[in-house]
């Protein structure tokens, strides 16, 4: 390699031009061997250079690195950053990093200024000068020499700082943040310490993210706890509203399976609780899946025959052939398939308390019996001569109008007379409507825990579509409606999704607003709303057939062509 040229110039001809050649090339060579040197000397001081300043950054980032990251403490985030940079960097006189809403520059920590400094750059409305300029600018920006600067930082001036760098750190629209050095030297920062200025600053920008999200998860989990912990507040306040309900039913009246709080559920079981005492027959009356045979429970728990047994007969499952020997007994050959003797209902209840649900469907042949037995007190089995004496209290039961059926000579006059000595209405459920939500929530406890499942609430809009509901099944609908809602539910509360409410069983402004689709429907449905209304009442003054102006026969003969029957229709 040509390093340069080597000349010696003289005034006067060389006597000897090879030993003037010959001195001119030791000179040479020997510059050319300094300039080597010195040429080596610069490449390995500068190599050297390059190693220190190479190894010195990996230290400053591998300790900032190191110290922001080993918190997710904002907070401490904030104070290790500045504490990393003021220990690790190269002519810092402090170190400050300040929070960016908006226009306004709050300071959140800081190394190396003077208290006054610090209250006065804190909570700046409008920033200016160079922290203006990063935050516009979204740079780093650096000012040399603050004394030539033509921005107004009277402030770092008057503190004597002649250095300052600057980078904002971008967090989000709304929030964000600038960090600054500052020295007294002018000149304080080279390219490199702003090349590792910046690289420093990215691992603080990280650090703060990572904590940043990490608080927000935290708050979010809290906020979360909370909703969760009001929810179940209220799910507990809930429970303990209905069993302190519960307990004050039970408390004042002893009923233990009654749910409720509406003034006619307790005007009715007020008339329970001075009627159990008296041992006097009671005729319970009310629409289907009202409750009857809970207030016959009621009444049977309330009243001295309590420690004795109460038999439950449903007289409208039994066929007409049985009936009787399933109430008063029969002999053993009496009639065929009498295989052996069999002891009737009212044996069985002597001494307590015999209910006799559906007694409107009892034939008239039975009702005579059942007379004797209410006014002698005595019967004779089926097939037996033998006379029987019990001592029973009757409670009976119908969701159908028993002075009707005594005009249409169904029901014997007499019969009806001893039993409606005491006549017990129990309201259907629309007019127990501050009731539904209670129930509801019962029987969704109840069908929870038989089907194993962890659902425990009912949404505002399923409770409000329960509400507005007619409820023409009453409480067994109800019951039956949450049972099917719990068995096709996958999630923890009841919605709206869940609960199934046929047109045909619908509200009555749902039946109104029903539009079928032939004429035979709109008879149907027409002869179905009069029915309901007449407690499927067919004939008498008060009777479906009057009201339709047809003969009972004629209405029988529509009924059984359209396909009603009360039972499909009761179920329904």
């Amino acid at each position: 390699n040509i390093l340069g040229h080597l000349a010696a110039i003289d005034d006067k001809p060389m006597n000897n031009e090879s030993v003037g050649a010959s001195i001119l090339q030791i000179f040479a060579t020997r510059a050319a061997a300094e300039m080597e040197r010195i040429k080596y000397e610069t490449e390995l001081r500068n190599s050297y250079t390059e190693l220190s300043r190479k190894n010195r950054y990996e230290s400053v980032i591998s300790t900032v690195t190191r110290n922001v990251h080993k918190s997710i403490s904002l907070n401490e985030v904030y104070n290790n950053s500045v504490d990393v940079i003021y220990k690790n960097m190269e002519n810092i006189d402090g170190v400050a990093l300040l929070s960016i809403t908006g226009i306004q520059a709050s300071l959140i920590a800081s190394k190396g200024y003077p208290q006054w400094y610090l209250q006065r750059i804190d909570n700046i409305a409008s920033p200016s000068g160079f922290i203006l300029k990063t935050i516009s600018e979204n740079r780093l920006t650096y000012i040399s020499d603050l004394d030539k600067e033509a921005a107004n930082d009277d402030l770092s001036r008057e503190l004597g700082i002649k250095s300052v760098a600057a980078l904002k750190i971008n967090y989000d629209q709304q929030n964000n943040f600038c960090i600054q050095i500052s020295s007294y030297q002018k000149y304080a920062y080279d390219n490199y310490e702003l090349k590792l200025f910046e690289v420093v600053v990215s691992q603080i920008e990280a650090a703060i993210k990572n904590a940043k999200q990490t608080e927000e998860l935290r708050i979010s989990r809290l906020a979360l706890e909370q909703a969760l912990e009001e929810s179940e507040h209220l799910k507990k306040q809930l429970h303990i509203e209905n069993v302190y309900l519960r307990e004050e039913i039970k408390s004042e009246y002893n009923f233990e399976e009654i749910i409720g709080k509406s003034a006619v559920l307790y005007e009715t079981l007020d008339k329970v609780k001075k009627v159990a005492a008296a041992d006097s027959t009671v005729l319970i009356m009310g629409e289907t899946g009202t409750g009857k045979e809970l207030i016959a429970r009621a009444i049977h728990d309330l009243s001295p025959r309590r420690n004795n047994a109460l038999v439950k007969v449903n007289c409208g499952v039994i066929s007409a052939g049985l009936v009787e020997s399933e109430l008063f007994g029969h002999e053993k050959g009496s009639f065929t398939g009498a295989f052996q003797q069999r002891i009737g209902r009212f044996e069985h209840a002597n001494g307590g308390t015999i209910f006799l649900d559906e007694v409107g469907e009892l034939p008239l042949e039975t009702q005579i019996k059942l007379l004797r037995v209410l006014q002698e007190g005595e019967f004779e089995r089926v097939g037996s001569s033998e006379t029987i004496k019990v001592d029973v209290r009757l409670i009976v039961a119908t969701n159908r109008n028993l002075s009707a059926l005594v005009d249409e000579h169904k029901f014997r006059s007499d019969l009806f007379y001893r039993l409606n000595v005491f006549p017990l209405n129990v309201p259907p459920l629309r007019e127990r409507k501050e009731d539904i939500s209670l129930l509801a929530n019962f029987f969704l406890s109840r069908y929870s825990r038989k089907f194993n499942k962890n659902i425990d609430t009912i949404s505002d809009r399923a409770m409000e579509r329960l509400n507005n509901y007619e409820w023409p099944g009453n409480i067994r609908e109800l019951q039956n409606i949450i049972e099917r809602a719990v068995v096709v539910c996958r999630e923890t509360f009841i919605d709206t999704d869940h609960i199934f409410i046929t047109k045909e069983s619908g509200t009555i402004s749902e039946q109104k607003s029903y539009v079928p689709g032939s004429l035979d429907e709109v008879e149907k449905n027409h002869i179905i709303n009069i029915l309901r209304k007449t407690n499927w009442i067919i004939e008498g003054s008060k009777g479906a057939a009057s009201l339709l102006k047809l003969h009972p026969s004629t209405l029988r003969s529509k009924m059984k062509k359209l396909g009603i029957n009360y039972t499909s229709m009761s179920e329904r």
